[in-house]
């Protein structure tokens, strides 16, 4: 009998995880954190003395998209897995007053933490809420984009996350994102693993397969590329990285104009 994903599970784990990433930054995890990475994947120094330092120390995307998102003032943002809110205070200088940056993340100390670094720095056009991305709580068409971090691999239903952004933007829009995948197929053992899935291993999707997956609601690709600035630091991490090639890659994706 073959195993299955304790799907229970790896949400207490993803949760557990993410809160001690709120709550310590500087604790140990399978991926780094901060600004340090933050710099090293390419985001702007510049732009960065705008965000909040509480928000760029629990930082722990996998890649820079920014370039990809193009993003406009008076635009509307919505963020999947916004976690501290370091992309969404990003976005916000991106977006500027005029427009909007929502984010939506699972875990309760997270969203706290946002709203709480948003009213305390100025940002009255960024809010959090506590939510699912298999299950957004907004309307249809709301947002001109959709953002996301490092995030996507850990949900065990990414086609729900795919139809759902897709329902959420307004034609013409955009997803743009970074996240984990792999070169092969990983095994079984590894995918029904829940603590390889919190650690944005055991989730990584097969390329092709993720690409598929993006396309699937009606999104049209632009553009893949790998970032290879990026990568695991805790030994099972990166043995997971040298035999299966798991890796993280930036992509943007439009929803056709109707």
């Amino acid at each position: 009998m073959s195993k299955t994903l304790d799907t229970d599970k790896l949400e207490r784990e993803v949760k557990s995880m993410y809160c001690d990433v709120a709550e310590s930054a500087d604790a140990e995890f399978h991926f780094e954190t901060g600004r340090d990475l933050a710099e090293r994947l390419g985001y702007e120094p510049d732009t960065l003395t705008y965000v909040p330092d509480e928000a760029i120390d629990s930082f722990a995307g996998v890649g820079y998209y920014f370039e990809f998102a193009d993003l406009d003032p008076r635009e509307d943002v919505l963020d999947l897995g916004s976690g501290s809110g370091m992309d969404a205070f990003y976005a916000a200088m991106n977006v500027t007053e005029t427009g909007s940056v929502t984010g939506v993340d699972m875990t309760p100390e997270q969203v706290a933490k946002a709203n709480e670094l948003a009213a305390d720095n100025g940002f009255h056009t960024v809010n959090f809420h506590q939510g699912y991305i298999e299950d957004l709580p907004f309307e249809d068409e709301s947002f001109d984009a959709v953002l996301s971090n490092g995030v996507i691999n850990l949900s065990a239903e990414k086609r729900r996350v795919f139809e759902e952004a897709y329902r959420v933007l307004r034609p013409g829009g955009r997803i743009t994102l970074s996240d984990i995948v792999s070169e092969h197929q990983l095994p079984e053992g590894i995918k029904t693993d829940a603590d390889l899935w919190a650690a944005c291993i055991g989730g990584a999707e097969q390329v092709d397969s993720y690409a598929s997956l993006v396309e699937a609601p009606g999104f049209d690709l632009d553009e893949i590329r790998e970032n290879t600035q990026y990568e695991f630091i805790s030994e099972r991490a990166a043995n997971a990285c040298q035999k299966y090639g798991v890796m993280s890659v930036s992509l943007r994706a439009s929803k056709p104009l109707e």
